[in-house]
């Protein structure tokens, strides 16, 4: 749900607590990545992460929508991080 675009702070909470949120939970996958990889569990690992970029895409698009470019370009950073994740620490 995104918030009422004639409040631009509630624009900006709205913002701020989802990337709050995918910083966290993309930290929790940097985390546990090598734990999963060691246990074989390879493509669960490759299900998070693809689950995060769809998530931080979504709302990228929705910052960009907003006219939240600082967002925007924050959640482009952590899907990059996700993507070098997929592609480095994901090889099996």
């Amino acid at each position: 749900m995104t918030p009422d675009a004639t409040d631009p702070r509630a624009t900006f909470d709205y913002f701020s607590g989802e990337y709050a949120q995918a910083l966290q939970a993309l930290q929790t996958i940097e985390a546990q990545a090598p734990t999963l990889m060691l246990m074989g569990h390879h493509d669960e690992l490759r299900q998070f992460v693809d689950q995060f970029i769809e998530m931080a895409r979504r709302t990228q698009a929705q910052a960009l929508e907003k006219n939240e470019t600082n967002f925007a370009e924050w959640f482009e950073e952590l899907v990059v991080k996700a993507e070098k994740l997929r592609t480095g620490g994901l090889t099996t």
